[in-house]
């Protein structure tokens, strides 16, 4: 039975419990603390990686990658051989045990060990990204279509308000380290990636627990592996026949590739561009985070009056114009307003792609995680892509801002291909 207030909770409350990864793993904390200890001997930011010498900026960017890679070449067939046997909880939960583990593991990470913190973040990562795909599969299982958007929109919304939460406590654990009883803010902050771990982990089992899975009553004794191979194929088949995913597939890419760009990489600009302080960077973050609650809701709004591809063209279009601000920033002020602009368009698009990739999945498909397998390579992909060309760019030019009008580009494409996918939607006020 769909649009169960507490099964709808219960599927929110798996944002509530893997966004702290985003914003603690990803964005705030560890990559301050990674180029903190990751020092070679005589200080440098050369450091030995298994005995090879590598940057240590370099180094993390390739384990990101390298993860996303991982991720985007298992998702297909794990999908599909969960459609078959009806077990997304089964993978999903994997992969939960899988990324809180790895965050668990970045306690022991210090200077000594960059080899052991390299490893526990590409685990983290393959962790939180494979297991999108088998939580963004139950939107079409839980609620019926006229509810995507709020529901999307209301996940992304707790997953904002659950990391801005813990965020808090973990700055005012670093900063207070003497009060909570560690030895120095080095153990105060990797106690930080433990919490997150725990965090992530422990408030999973609510969606465990509530969200129920949708058998497909297939037959669990042939080969599970052929079985989802041939159920991928199905899928792909059908998506190749369908000119409108395709479309929005091709749209979601360039517009993911400049929006999670943004995301990875918006601290880092500031810090190089503007000389803005950590301290400085993290209230970034996390005013980003709380009007991030506001945009997924607004555009969710937008898109019941409006459409889905109406509120998508209008948050691309707001994308190129952040761009394009982002080259011309100069002071820390400006840089807060552009931060409160992304934060609205950030939280919009994300929840609004999920929403809308899901009302153009076949209403009568049991294979919603291989349909979203497609997506979330879509999403893999993307990053490594659109992060790659922003260091390429910057690397050939010399600077940061000319990256942004790259980013600028994609939306731009992202808008062209928009234009021609059709998505139904009814009028209401």
């Amino acid at each position: 039975m769909k649009n169960q207030p507490s099964v709808i909770r219960a599927w929110c409350m798996y944002d509530w419990a893997n966004s702290v990864y985003s914003l603690v793993i990803t964005s705030a904390i560890f990559p301050v603390y990674y180029q903190a200890v990751a020092k070679g001997a005589d200080g440098s930011d050369v450091i030995s990686f298994f005995g090879l010498e590598v940057i240590n900026s370099v180094l993390y960017s390739y384990a990101l990658s390298f993860s996303f890679l991982v991720t985007a070449v298992i998702l297909p067939i794990l999908s599909g051989m969960a459609d078959y046997g009806g077990k997304k909880k089964k993978y999903l939960r994997f992969f939960v045990i899988l990324g809180s583990s790895a965050c668990v593991g970045m306690f022991f990470f210090e200077s000594h060990n960059v080899e052991w913190g390299i490893i526990c973040s590409v685990l983290a990562s393959i962790g939180y990204s494979a297991g999108l795909v088998f939580y963004d599969a139950f939107l079409p299982e839980i609620v019926d279509e006229d509810g995507f958007d709020k529901t999307s929109a209301k996940g992304y919304s707790y997953g904002y308000v659950g990391s801005v939460i813990l965020l808090v406590i973990n700055i005012l654990m670093i900063e207070m380290y003497d009060s909570f009883g560690f030895a120095n803010q080095g153990v105060a902050t990797r106690f930080s990636f433990l919490l997150v771990g725990l965090w992530w982990f422990g408030f999973s089992q609510v969606t465990f627990y509530f969200v129920p899975e949708n058998p497909t009553h297939k037959d669990d004794k042939v080969n599970i592996f052929t079985s989802g191979y041939l159920e991928l194929r199905k899928v792909w088949i059908d998506i190749r026949d369908s000119p409108n995913i395709k479309k929005y597939l091709v749209a979601y890419f360039f517009s993911n590739m400049g929006v999670q760009t943004v995301m990875y990489l918006a601290a880092t600009f500031g810090a190089k561009e503007l000389q803005m302080e950590s301290s400085k960077l993290i209230i970034t973050v996390l005013l980003i985070q709380l009007v991030a609650i506001v945009g997924a809701n607004y555009f969710a709004r937008l898109s019941r009056i409006k459409g889905n591809v109406f509120s998508l063209i209008a948050m691309n279009i707001i994308w190129v114009g952040i761009c394009i601000s982002a080259y011309l920033v100069t002071k820390e002020v400006e840089f807060y307003i552009l931060a409160t602009v992304v934060g609205l368009v950030m939280g919009g698009i994300q929840a609004l792609s999920r929403a809308t990739y899901a009302k153009l999945i076949p209403e009568t498909t049991l294979d919603h995680a291989s349909y979203f397998s497609f997506y979330d390579i879509m999403f893999n992909i993307s990053v490594v892509l659109g992060t790659f060309s922003y260091g390429l760019i910057e690397q050939i030019t010399g600077s940061m801002r000319n990256s942004t009008i790259a980013l600028g580009i994609f939306f731009v494409i992202s808008i062209f291909f928009l234009r021609f996918v059709k998505v139904q939607h009814s009028i209401r006020s």
